[in-house]
């Protein structure tokens, strides 16, 4: 079995050395990402919200480019930069997946790359 990487240019590119998703047989493993709108390479305006709404958007990008949706999503994990924006981000979440919801962790950080105020990470069978 190889590793295959997942790319597109509608989500924002690796800040670093990483790739937006790795496929390792019938497993999809994406980086974190954060709200940066890959058009304007700049983060989403409205805040967290804002940002939550493009993390989601640049998500879908990676999975779809790897054949997938979001209802191939296991499990996530959110970091977040300030825990009281946890309702906010619950809802847009929310919105986003449908039952049964893939298994979760959230976590608040001190920092995130770009400065964003959200990243999330999402683990995908396809």
């Amino acid at each position: 079995m190889n590793k295959e990487a997942i790319s597109t240019s509608n989500a924002p590119a690796a800040l670093g050395p990483y790739s937006q998703g790795i496929k390792w047989g019938n497993m999809l493993f994406l980086s974190g990402q954060v709200g940066i709108n890959p058009e304007t390479k700049t983060l989403a305006e409205g805040g967290v919200e804002g940002q939550a709404y493009q993390v989601f958007k640049n998500i879908k990008a990676i999975l779809s480019e790897a054949g997938a949706d979001l209802n191939n999503v296991v499990k996530t994990t959110i970091f977040l930069k300030d825990m009281a924006d946890f309702k906010k981000v619950n809802e847009i979440y929310g919105s986003h997946f449908q039952q049964p919801y893939p298994a979760r962790s959230t976590f608040a950080v001190k920092d995130l790359p770009a400065a964003a105020d959200i990243e999330i990470e999402v683990i995908a069978v396809i």
